[in-house]
């Protein structure tokens, strides 16, 4: 096994592993696929699919396996004594969106991945690389242990790699990854719980997220129904160094279950909570290596405004197998600066502004000073969808899109430290 060499590596087999690993077999690459651990496995997630996570898994071939499963019309924002219904925008994306498990929709995708012909290994934690100069010639993996055997490091050498392996990203920070939390990054928990409305087609956010002490939080709560008996409940807040978060995400996450019991007929109490700490809106540096790099939640490709991070997964992936099938093994090519800048071309401006307001909404009274104000107008929560979501293509040339990507630019100019750098 330590003398495996293969075209491309792709360590972490979430969303953006998976993708990447499968857009690659497609360009005739062969791809080994490893995750640390065994299938199926869960992940902390919301769950959600926006449209622009619908639109990459619909290329993926994953349609047929999505109609069998939860499918919304958009999202119902309540707060601040409002509750609005906030259609998807449609236009160059879908105008629908999503629900499954990170349970099933991580083994489907991987599924996708080896229909394709990517060989996959599971129960293999990466835990250090493999220099040849400046680029990684291997992986060391060490295998899971089981009852009556003991551990053991591997070596995989490849020619080019794919690091996948989510927001902690072990072999990301082995590999020089900086996370830089002087912008906003989020920390959030969910769990799930059977409820009565579990087909609803509306996702629902309570933007007016209160603590047990009533206290206002700079984050929101969400149930997400998932179509098969369950919803996805779950908290989030927004963060800084200099803000940090100080709630009890478990306790919250019960407290907020307990006051949408009766409106979504939930039973029980909350199964398999877990929670999360996201980097966000590509705070992080040294993305991409002489021949390797990071994509999806290991790049910090989470959305600042709604913590969604799937769709972004599978479009880095997508992105960085068009890299690799475009530039021959034995190229010159550097990856080191090439993928920032991809990742900045198609995230940058966006990224900067989201997370600019991200970090205003950490900011003591303007939440409320200004959340019942957006609340009021369905014109204004409209547009707040559609760019929280970042549900802006390249292709939209309306007024809403081009004041978006001029503010995203404006932006670019006043940060110290702009994504991805």
């Amino acid at each position: 096994m330590s003398s495996q060499i293969t075209d491309v590596l792709v360590v972490g087999a979430g969303p953006a592993g998976s993708a990447a690993a499968a857009w690659c077999a497609r360009a005739g690459l062969s791809v080994l696929l490893v995750d640390a651990e065994t299938f199926p496995r869960d992940k902390p997630c919301g769950d959600g699919l926006t449209p622009r996570a619908m639109a990459e898994l619909d290329q993926l071939g994953l349609s047929s396996w999505l109609e069998g499963r939860a499918r919304n019309k958009g999202l119902r924002a309540a707060g601040f004594g409002q509750e609005l219904y906030l259609p998807w925008p449609g236009g160059n994306l879908p105008n629908y969106g999503g629900a499954a498990p990170r349970l099933e929709l991580d083994a489907a995708i991987r599924q996708v991945a080896i229909d394709a012909g990517v060989d996959v290994m599971e129960g293999m934690r990466a835990i250090d690389a493999v220099m040849d100069g400046e680029k990684v010639a291997g992986v060391v993996f060490r295998t899971a242990s089981s009852k009556g055997s003991k551990t053991e490091n591997v070596t995989i050498h490849c020619l080019r790699l794919i690091v996948a392996d989510g927001a902690k990203s072990q072999l990301g920070r082995t590999l020089g990854r900086k996370w830089h939390r002087s912008t906003a990054f989020g920390v959030a928990a969910r769990g799930y719980i059977k409820s009565h409305r579990s087909d609803d087609e509306w996702i629902s956010s309570h933007l007016e997220l209160r603590g047990e002490k009533k206290e206002l939080l700079s984050g929101y709560g969400w149930v997400f129904p998932l179509g098969d008996g369950e919803v996805n409940v779950g908290v989030g807040t927004l963060a800084t160094v200099k803000r940090p978060a100080d709630v009890n995400l478990r306790s919250l996450l019960t407290f907020y279950a307990e006051q949408q019991r009766d409106t979504w007929q939930l039973e029980g109490d909350v199964r398999a909570p877990w929670s999360a700490l996201l980097p966000m809106g590509g705070a992080v540096s040294n993305v991409a290596g002489a021949n390797w790099v990071l994509i999806g939640d290991s790049a910090g490709c989470v959305n600042p405004l709604n913590g969604e991070g799937i769709d972004y997964g599978l479009e880095t992936g997508h992105l960085a197998a068009q890299l690799f099938a475009d530039t021959p093994a034995n190229s010159r090519m550097d990856f080191t600066t090439v993928w920032p800048q991809i990742l900045v071309a198609h995230y940058g401006t966006a990224f900067s502004i989201a997370r600019r307001l991200a970090g205003l909404i950490t900011v003591p009274k303007l939440l409320p000073t200004f959340g019942p104000i957006g609340m009021r107008s369905q014109f204004l929560m409209t547009i707040a969808l559609r760019v929280m979501g970042n549900l802006i293509t390249p292709e939209d040339k309306d007024v809403t899109a081009r004041l978006w990507k001029y503010a995203g630019k404006a932006s670019v100019k006043l940060d110290s430290r702009p994504p991805f750098s």
